[in-house]
């Protein structure tokens, strides 16, 4: 059965249907193409699809579209700035080498935008704490932690975005 819904969407308002058992992280890469958010294990393990509901960091493949209607959702396509320059979490992940094959990396600057803007001043454990919940293969963390850090002191108290 067909739903309504209406949400907000990296600044766009969306308005469709979708199917009362559609996943946000299906709504969003099946239905509006915004393929940055990545489905790695469909049991909210890994990560790598994490989106922020609201300005929180949540994993998209947990919750249904329509249980977001009325919400605001930001991907990682709509976190950089409008002139086309990365956001300072991106730029941080590039400058210290916080990624090498990229499939966790969308879910991981989300949820590490988030733990930034809640925890500005989180010290490394704190930030592999609350990383906890994003997986990744390649990068054995290191380099990610020390971006966190990095980004943490140029998004201006966390309010960067």
């Amino acid at each position: 059965m067909a739903v309504p819904i209406e949400m907000i969407i990296n600044g766009k308002s969306v308005a469709t249907k979708v199917d009362a058992d559609t996943l946000l992280s299906t709504f969003l890469r099946e239905h509006l193409r915004l393929t940055g958010t990545h489905v790695g294990c469909d049991t909210a393990s890994c990560g790598a699809c994490t989106v922020h509901v609201g300005g929180r960091a949540v994993k998209s493949c947990n919750v249904l579209a329509a249980q977001l209607a009325g919400q605001d959702i930001t991907t990682i396509e709509g976190i950089a700035p409008r002139d086309g320059s990365l956001h300072p979490m991106q730029a941080a992940f590039k400058a210290c080498h916080g990624l090498q094959c990229g499939f966790c990396t969308a879910g991981m600057v989300m949820s590490a935008i988030d733990l930034v803007l809640h925890h500005p001043h989180a010290t490394e454990e704190e930030i592999r704490h609350g990383l906890e919940g994003n997986l990744c293969r390649c990068t054995g963390y290191q380099n990610i932690v020390k971006a966190v850090v990095m980004a943490a002191k140029t998004m201006d108290g966390g309010q960067a975005s």
